[in-house]
């Protein structure tokens, strides 16, 4: 895979800079952290070479300094909201992520539950994290939040809400979603540190847009692409160019909510340290790039790959089309169609060949690797067995699974456990190749192959099992599909 992004400088360059800000407020700063900290495989698409879990690896060289403060809205937890990508509830999230600090050496001194007016769910769920040791804390909705500036910057506005204690110069305020209070939780915590007599300051992390790229940028497009559902537009930051005559990208809830903000600063420190919402930034991602064109190419790929995904969404009523058609224009800018994505001809070629329906696979270095419908096998298994023997050098027309050890599987599927259908699923095809593995070197050498698979690029003809997007998200294989079901 082509690299377009520069990690190591990423790394470095980002937590110098979040250490200036730090200093910049006189030794304690409050970051507002978007997006994901654990698994940003949106980045590691559209910026090739920026690993999963950068952001993770650069607040870990600031461990030391930093802690954790998690926000959740007390009536997402009454509604048990869940997290669509991880298919768990905003609360378990918050566990999971909690767990996830812990174990990589971050302190988590607590969790502020936003929107609070003792919901029943949300107060067993505060019962819960007390007893993992976690502090809790109390935020409450305030009447014309955000614009009733002076009743927000008030002893009966922020004044209300409960004051986090907390001990280091970093606190990274982050959340299981968006919609969860992460900036109020800042501002308010401005306004009781300034009350106590305290400096501290305020800045927002988030990798998208990049404010550096130019506005039509297919990174910054894709980031469109991505939000499609949140209706985020990317805008040049009128405030920014006023304030420096320089040219910045942001988008319209920053640009919107700036004015407020402002105000909000002036009120509680007689002055805002901010001329615009990208002043605010700290995202040092645009200066990492090394390869522009490799990232275009990338972003493009993702712009289809989410079109893909919002018109698979309307067919199972998880999307808009709404979403679709925002995307659909995103496409047209950038003169796409679904046939620059390089798997989907080959898979319906091969759909329309067989009839039935079949998956198409791209390796690394651009070989297209196809599997249909048969007797013993899906299409998603049969693409998965035959790109690890294209992998493995190995002929097409050797089992390196035995149609006998396969049998079976499938009586133990139809005759125990109640399956109509057969063919094994990719989860199935991989157990059946490991236990063939003990005593197949064929079978031993394809499956240590399987590490290869990460990052290509996959397309159904139809949609598929959630078992089989499950194996190739694990795979971290990048999977589209034809927004209908099998016939």
């Amino acid at each position: 895979m082509k690299l377009g992004f520069d990690n190591a400088k990423y790394l470095k360059m980002q937590s110098e800079h979040i250490m200036e800000r730090i200093g910049q407020f006189g030794g304690k700063l409050y970051l507002e952290f978007g997006g994901k900290l654990f698994d940003d495989y949106h980045a590691s698409r559209v910026l090739p070479g920026f690993a999963a879990d950068s952001k993770l690896q650069m607040l870990t060289q600031l461990a030391p300094q930093a802690e954790i403060v998690m926000v959740v809205s007390a009536e997402d937890v009454e509604k048990n909201k869940i997290r669509a990508d991880l298919g768990i509830t905003y609360d378990n999230d918050v566990i999971r992520l909690v767990d996830a600090f812990r174990s990589r050496g971050f302190y988590v001194g607590s969790v502020v539950l936003t929107k609070w007016s003792a919901q029943h769910n949300a107060t067993l769920f505060q019962k819960r994290l007390e007893n993992l040791g976690l502090k809790v804390y109390h935020h409450y909705l305030i009447p014309g939040y955000p614009a009733n500036v002076p009743l927000i910057v008030s002893d009966a506005g922020y004044g209300k809400n409960d004051y986090i204690e907390t001990s280091r110069p970093l606190v990274v305020v982050t959340a299981p979603g968006p919609g969860s209070g992460k900036m109020s939780t800042c501002l308010s915590q401005l306004y009781h540190e300034h009350k106590r007599g305290i400096q501290a300051g305020y800045a927002k992390f988030e990798t998208f847009p990049i404010w550096n790229l130019p506005l039509k940028h297919p990174v910054n497009l894709a980031y469109e692409a991505a939000t499609a559902d949140l209706n985020d537009i990317n805008m040049i930051d009128p405030f920014h160019l006023e304030a420096y005559g320089q040219t910045a990208v942001n988008y319209n809830r920053d640009v919107e909510i700036f004015p407020v903000l402002n105000a909000t600063f002036e009120k509680i420190f007689g002055k805002s340290p901010y001329q615009s919402p990208t002043d605010m930034g700290v995202n040092m991602a645009g200066n990492c790039i090394i390869d522009d064109e490799v990232c275009r190419e990338a972003s493009r790929q993702e712009i289809i790959r989410r079109y893909y995904q919002a018109a698979a969404g309307v067919a199972d009523g998880t999307h808009t089309e709404e979403e679709v058609l925002k995307i659909q224009l995103l496409m047209r800018q950038e003169h796409l169609t679904v046939n620059d994505r390089h798997t989907v001809l080959p898979a319906l070629q091969r759909a329309e060949d067989t009839n039935a329906p079949a998956v198409a696979l791209e390796l690394p270095d651009g070989r297209i690797i196809t599997g249909k419908t048969g007797n013993l096998l899906g299409p998603s298994a049969a693409v998965l067995l035959n790109a690890l023997k294209e992998l493995s050098g190995l002929p097409h027309e050797k089992h390196i699974i035995s149609p006998k050890a396969i049998a079976p599987i499938q009586d133990l599927k139809t005759k125990y456990l109640g399956s109509r259908n057969p063919r094994l699923h990719t989860d199935e095809v991989l157990i059946a190749l490991s236990a063939t593995a003990a005593q197949n070197g064929d079978a031993s050498l394809a499956l240590s192959n399987l590490p290869k698979l990460k990052g290509c690029q996959v397309h159904s003809s139809v949609m598929l099992s959630s078992v089989d997007k499950r194996i190739f998200q694990k795979l971290e294989c990048d999977v589209t599909c034809e927004p209908k079901y099998k016939a």
